[in-house]
């Protein structure tokens, strides 16, 4: 199994001045010990659920880019992208930058957006979680269109392009892999058995991520599409993966089809942390 980095608070010690050298460092530190995959959170505002609101929080794509610099061979992009935080074309153009300025290392990490909070404090407008969809299903089939040969419009319900022309092309083909995240079994998994390569399931108890595959292999199977070539994620927030049950756990998992484990670490010292968990931690996921 494969381990993933996420670096979601940035309010380290000495921050902001101190946030480019330990984010750099974590980075370097996450790939030399054999992280697959980078990420950060796509948030304007900490998410109080976690901590207060006013924390530091880093714009994501300009992180990324940044990341890209200091990284040569991890998968890197946001988890995940609210849909309403940013026009489709835009947003494509964006993740198409990435992975030309990564050498195809980018990947679309996307959901229907939740945080209500930076919407409003932004002035950025948050629809109804059913137009929201909506709109996260059009952005998806606009990203597809403008990573294709059509160069054509695109009209949608909520969104019309007059041209969707993207030069360069991705470095990826036929385009970066596009995630999708969440547990919504009605909505969210059809969208990833219909659009995405990678599905990132947000919880880690086996029994619930059992139910979910197959929820998501029975929307493949109407739809038509290949189950078994979607890459299947979970992000490990609760667990201690330096609890021994742990690897039990991560056993169970791969199991199921699970090839990734997302993991993260604290502010404190996320590169002493990041190289705890190298150490101690993915030689024992690298034989399950």
């Amino acid at each position: 199994m494969q381990a993933g980095f996420h670096f979601w608070n940035f309010s380290i010690p000495g921050a902001p001045d101190t946030i480019p050298d330990v984010l750099s460092r974590t980075a370097r530190t996450a790939e030399q010990g054999g992280f697959s995959q980078f990420t950060v959170m796509d948030h304007w505002f900490q998410m109080e659920r976690v901590a207060p609101a006013e924390e530091p929080m880093l714009e994501a794509y300009t992180t990324l880019g940044f990341v890209a610099a200091h990284t040569h061979t991890m998968r890197i992009g946001p988890l995940v992208t609210g849909v309403t935080y940013r026009y489709p074309g835009l947003l494509a153009k964006i993740v198409t930058t990435l992975d030309v300025l990564s050498t195809g290392r980018a990947m679309l990490g996307i959901g229907a957006a939740w945080y209500d909070r930076e919407h409003h404090g932004l002035g950025v407008p948050y629809p109804p979680i059913a137009e929201r969809f909506e709109r996260l299903e059009e952005t998806l089939q606009i990203a597809q269109q403008m990573w294709s040969d059509d160069n054509g419009p695109y009209r949608g319900t909520h969104y019309e392009l007059a041209e969707t022309l993207s030069s360069p092309q991705p470095i990826q083909r036929p385009h970066p892999p596009i995630m999708i995240g969440g547990q919504g079994e009605r909505k969210t998994l059809r969208l990833v058995a219909q659009y995405a390569q990678i599905v990132n399931l947000t919880t880690d108890d086996p029994e619930r991520v059992a139910h979910l595959l197959d929820v998501l292999r029975g929307h493949c199977e109407r739809l038509g599409t290949d189950y078994d070539a979607i890459e299947k994620t979970v992000v490990s927030a609760f667990s201690d993966p330096h609890d021994p049950g742990f690897f039990t756990q991560m056993e169970k998992l791969s199991a199921l089809g699970i090839t990734q484990v997302v993991l993260g670490v604290r502010p404190a010292d996320p590169v002493g942390q990041v190289a705890r968990l190298a150490d101690e931690v993915l030689p024992t996921l690298a034989q399950i």
